[in-house]
């Protein structure tokens, strides 16, 4: 056991401190043996998970056999300490302490109990953008890509949160926050707003309806995003480099989901390929959203061409890295605009998508496009979200034999036949404890593929078993109390 005590003001004795941290340790592990010893039955019995979820239990958490329960009290048993490291911080008004234990089951605290150093960020931080396609960080999930992930994430959760979607709002369809200083204000901080983004509808209503609908309906213009840098110094010495983020939110005017139903192919326009292209197409309504400008908001496109030229100008001497990021619409428009860079600029760092629940974007040629360009997509896809098997259909590989082949290029000509781009990181949401209600709008919802990255442990053991565990206690508890 060892014990590290940070006190300060204190006005009780040393002993009345060291007392009053032994009851707290021992209501403590009373708590403990109270909720998860098990006695005649098993916990597969008892809580109905099977041997490999109760191992990763063990292993992430608490092990039963930590504790006795006696009639007296409890009996600590530190011989049959599982092979983990625990912490448990307690404070109060004049004091606190953190206890941490490690221990090896066999009660010899001196052989395993020695801290293992692990890569930081600044060092891993090329894998975890995915410069050897993520290989080995997946299956099971990394807990250092894991928190990339959920960083990336809550960028995009920004985005949402200052979009104004009040329709009786003035200011409907644009940023709450239009200096720019809405991440500070969410506790956002290391990065600095450079940029917003307008995306613009190529579609619009017929001119019949513009006095019979409300205005906020033909709405075509509106605010998508951002683009942020880290300004922070030491956040740039723990990332191993200066992040750029650019990050979009998901569909939410009906002029958006307008152009989302324009799910054909189309092919990408000249100055978005090369020369010796022609056969790269991508979904209608996300080009059209992408290069489609009104009035004095110029495309998406423009504006994210001149922002990165001043940022790769500004920071051409410094390691750099340009994630973009999104949900839904915004994870499509995500995978355009890294390709947009790549194929613009030269001289571009590390492109990497991290992308939420994105629909199908195009067809085999614009992955292959992606691939040779060194664009790195990362796909975060729950199983039960049906967004992410639209639009169009897939089809395998081309085949050897002629008449199979002859079908396939028949097949896509209707324009019609989408590719799965980048690599996956595949979640389930049907047995994921957190979630009471699996309607349509909750598998696809940004909050419920965070919940999932954050508790996707492997393929094999979909959801960390201590959460499992854990609410499986719960619901019981409820049932007494009910009861």
């Amino acid at each position: 056991m060892r014990a590290n005590f940070d006190i300060s003001n204190t006005k009780s004795s040393k002993k009345n401190i060291i007392s009053s941290v032994c009851l707290k340790w021992t209501q403590h592990k009373a708590w403990l043996t109270t909720h998860y010893v098990f006695k005649d039955r098993t916990p597969f019995e008892k809580y109905h998970i099977s041997p490999d979820e109760w191992d990763q239990f063990k292993r992430s958490r608490l092990d039963p056999s930590w504790v006795k329960l006696a009639a007296t009290g409890v009996i600590i048993r530190p011989n049959q300490f599982a092979n983990i490291s625990h912490t448990q911080t307690f404070t109060t008004n004049h004091f606190s302490l953190k206890i941490t234990n490690s221990c090896n089951p066999k009660g010899d605290i001196n052989s395993s109990s020695q801290c293992v150093s692990k890569p930081v960020m600044k060092d891993k931080w090329m894998e975890f953008q995915g410069v050897k396609n993520w290989e080995g960080l997946l299956d099971p999930l990394d807990d250092g890509l894991r928190r990339e992930i959920l960083r990336y994430g809550e960028f995009v959760e920004a985005a949402y949160r200052c979009f104004d979607n009040d329709t009786s709002s003035p200011g409907y369809a644009t940023c709450r926050h239009p200096g720019g200083s809405f991440l500070t204000e969410m506790g956002k901080t290391g990065y600095e707003v450079t940029r917003s983004l307008h995306a613009t509808c190529g579609a619009h209503l017929p001119n019949w309806s513009t006095n019979r609908v409300p205005s906020w309906v033909s709405t075509r213009s509106s605010w998508i995003g951002y683009v942020a840098v880290c300004n922070d110094e030491k956040e740039i010495a723990r990332l191993g480099r200066r992040d750029v983020v650019i990050a979009y939110r998901g569909t939410a005017t009906c002029m958006e989901w307008i152009e989302n139903l324009r799910a054909t192919l189309t092919r990408l326009p000249t100055d978005m390929t090369s020369s010796n292209d022609s056969e790269s197409m991508v979904q209608s309504g996300f080009l059209s959203l992408y290069t489609s400008s009104i009035g004095n908001h110029p495309s998406l496109q423009h504006s994210i061409r001149d922002e990165i030229n001043k940022i790769l100008e500004k920071y051409a001497h410094e390691p750099l890295s340009i994630t973009v990021t999104g949900h839904s619409l915004g994870a499509a428009l995500a995978t355009l605009t890294a390709h947009d860079i790549t194929s613009t600029f030269a001289n571009a760092p590390l492109v990497t998508v991290v992308s939420f629940g994105g629909p199908r974007v195009g067809n085999r040629k614009f992955r292959c496009q992606l691939e040779k360009s060194g664009t790195k997509v990362l796909r975060i896809v729950n199983s039960d979200d049906p967004i992410t098997k639209v639009p169009g259909f897939v089809l395998e590989e081309e085949s050897t034999d002629h008449v199979t082949n002859w079908v396939q290029r028949r097949v896509e000509d209707t324009q019609w036949v989408y590719a799965e781009i980048g690599k996956e990181l595949r979640l389930s949401s049907r047995n994921c404890p957190g979630l009471e209600k699996r309607s349509v709008a909750t598998c696809h919802d940004l909050k419920t593929y965070l919940h999932l990255v954050d508790n996707f442990v492997s393929s094999n053991c979909p959801i960390k078993a201590t959460v499992r565990v854990l609410n499986r206690v719960k619901h019981e508890e409820q049932k007494i109390l009910v009861g």
